[in-house]
């Protein structure tokens, strides 16, 4: 099951997703500019894979997280350069702080 829906974080918008797949749920939170996602995500390749790169892909990934209310406020384990360079995300901040960011 796929659910989609509107996610309110102090007045900003973003979109929640989470896709209920055999034995594990895929999370994210998103805008137009960026997100946040569960362990699913592979952060080291979007900086690693040159072609990639180029795309400056505003990303960061938390651990251990099962609910879009965790992924909110749990601490981002990696997070890609461009998310570092243009917005100042850090890993440790959460999921909250980040995208306040790019808000």
């Amino acid at each position: 099951m796929v659910t989609v829906k509107p996610l309110e974080v102090e007045g900003k918008y973003f979109t929640a997703t989470t896709v209920e797949l055999p034995k594990t749920t895929l999370l994210t939170i998103s805008n137009e500019v960026g997100y946040i996602m569960c362990a699913a995500l592979d952060v080291d390749f979007f900086d690693e894979n040159p072609k990639l790169k180029q795309r400056n892909v505003i990303a960061g990934r938390a651990e251990g997280v099962r609910t879009i209310d965790q992924l909110l406020h749990a601490p981002l384990a990696k997070v890609t350069d461009a998310s570092r360079e243009q917005y100042g995300w850090e890993v440790g901040m959460t999921g909250k702080e980040a995208l306040l960011r790019i808000s």
